[in-house]
């Protein structure tokens, strides 16, 4: 039997971050994973598609140039876009990263590892031997998420592509049907297309990012098929026909018609990957998300021993959010293993998630990119929020004129009338990603809308955005009107 104070289920992001912040505090600590040390952002998500969209924004944005785009003599080398896509995914090779955990102290365990009751923990190696690890304080499940694909006649045996199959794919497809309309269809199917693809993208519904505010997915879908892209809505695939798994696929649509491509890209949610990793020993169910508390401990299991993090709680299915969850978590699982039930934070950290709630940033990356942190009108609404809307044309600002010849774009911020503060925002265009972070300090810090007049944008920048949404804002408080969709 190994003894640890902590035992990590799963070695990416989550699982390395709360790994590193139990050893700094001293704690022993033991993580397992059965696939690849760095998960799935390093391998089939984040990195390696982010690879793949940088060289056609680059493309796009010197397009955008007068001056510029006369130098430009040719389309992009799909090869050598594909060979720097597998360089930054370490050419799925996880040396690297193991060597990084086992750098901070921490051991790690290849096998696919099960819960055995109360911190125990079962690790099946590849070599067929069993290993029984137990906790002293607690075991933390970090096995993160996986594509839910919908229950369609055909589908499994069409053999669909996934994120997975869509950010590691060796050949460009001919034609490419691309089914979603979130952040991993809007990214795949434009890295694709600007590859070389004959892409088409099918969405249920009648907007893109429908997390987002609606004229995100307006600019979104406007570039997409302004780049080639056949983008089409309210369509459904209602079965999926490949008799030849080389050859052609044939999906069905709900109005009758039908699309043939060589390859098809299903981006229809996440499901949990816990499905297998011993939760009714405890009580739970498998392949069911995991409720957990602030700090997040799983709710419903007695103890307090047992932790969720990442994409597995469901809270906020990205990256840095986990990541963030993961310092929190390390947080509260070393101030208890230190002093019982009171968290010192002054020692520890602040042990309680509160921006996977209430200030979740994203970027979903593409011509344009389209940025946003915490609430739009209608979750502010929701929640019972008196808000005005702030909106203006980000292609009005001199930064942006600079930055593009043409430039299209457009901001909002979310205002709560009660207290003046941001409680949410959005940015649409080229280069907006670099704006969230600001915008991010303004919702988590509840800085007043009075007070940011005192942070001065530099001239000329896309940050003098924010001087035009402060003067948007003044102008409807002296009664010029309301600006956006709320009152």
């Amino acid at each position: 039997m190994d003894l640890y104070d902590v035992i990590v289920l799963g070695a990416g992001p989550p699982g390395e971050n709360l790994a590193e912040r139990v050893r700094a505090a001293g704690l022993s600590v033991a993580v397992v994973e059965s696939e690849l040390a760095g998960g799935e952002c390093s391998y089939w998500a984040c990195m390696p598609s982010k690879a793949l969209l940088r060289p056609p924004t680059a493309l796009a944005e010197a397009r955008r140039l007068a001056g510029a785009r006369e130098a430009l003599t040719g389309d992009l080398d799909a090869a050598a876009v594909l060979g720097r896509r597998d360089a930054f995914a370490a050419h799925w090779d996880d040396s690297g990263q193991v060597d990084w955990i086992r750098s901070t102290g921490a051991e790690f365990v290849r096998g696919h590892g099960r819960i055995d009751g109360p911190c125990r923990v079962i690790v099946e190696t590849p070599a067929g031997v069993q290993r029984l690890l137990t906790a002293r304080h607690a075991v933390a499940v970090c096995t993160g998420s996986t594509a839910a694909l919908p229950d369609l006649p055909g589908l499994p045996e069409a053999l669909p592509w996934t994120n997975r199959e869509g950010t590691g794919a060796r050949e460009v497809p001919g034609r490419l049907a691309v089914v979603g309309g979130g952040p991993v269809a809007v990214e795949l199917a434009y890295a694709w297309q600007a590859l070389g693809a004959d892409v088409t993208m099918l969405v249920r519904g009648g907007r893109l990012l429908e997390r987002m505010e609606p004229f995100a997915g307006e600019h979104v879908a406007e570039g997409l098929r302004e780049a080639g892209v056949d983008v089409r809505f309210g369509v459904s695939v209602g079965g999926v026909r490949r008799p030849d798994p080389e050859g052609e696929i044939t999906l069905e649509l709900d109005d009758g018609g039908q699309l043939v491509a060589n390859q098809a890209l299903f981006a229809t949610g996440r499901r949990p990957r816990t499905d297998d990793i011993g939760l009714e020993t405890v009580g739970l169910e498998p392949g069911a998300w995991l409720p957990v508390d602030d700090t997040l401990r799983v709710t419903g299991v007695s103890g307090d021993w047992l932790y969720a993090v990442g994409d597995v709680n469901h809270r906020a299915l990205l990256t840095h959010q986990g990541k963030y969850q993961a310092r929190i978590a390390g947080a509260a699982i070393a101030a208890r293993a230190h002093g019982g039930t009171e968290l010192d934070t002054a020692r520890w950290g602040a042990h309680q998630a509160t921006a996977d709630r209430d200030a979740v940033t994203q970027v979903v990356f593409g011509v344009p990119e389209a940025a946003a942190v915490g609430l739009t009108v209608a979750e502010a609404e929701e929640r019972g929020l008196r808000v005005r809307a702030v909106d203006f044309d980000l292609g009005r600002v001199s930064g942006a004129v600079l930055f593009a010849d043409d430039y299209r774009g457009h901001a909002r911020m979310v205002v709560d009338r009660e207290r003046g503060v941001l409680v949410g925002a959005t940015f649409v265009g080229p280069g907006v990603s670099e704006l969230l972070h600001s915008a991010s300090v303004a919702v988590v810090g509840e800085v007043p809308v009075e007070r940011l007049w005192h942070a001065v944008p530099a001239y000329p920048t896309i940050s003098e955005i924010w001087l035009r949404l402060l003067e948007t804002w003044r102008d409807g408080e002296d009664g010029g009107g309301e600006s956006g969709g709320a009152g």
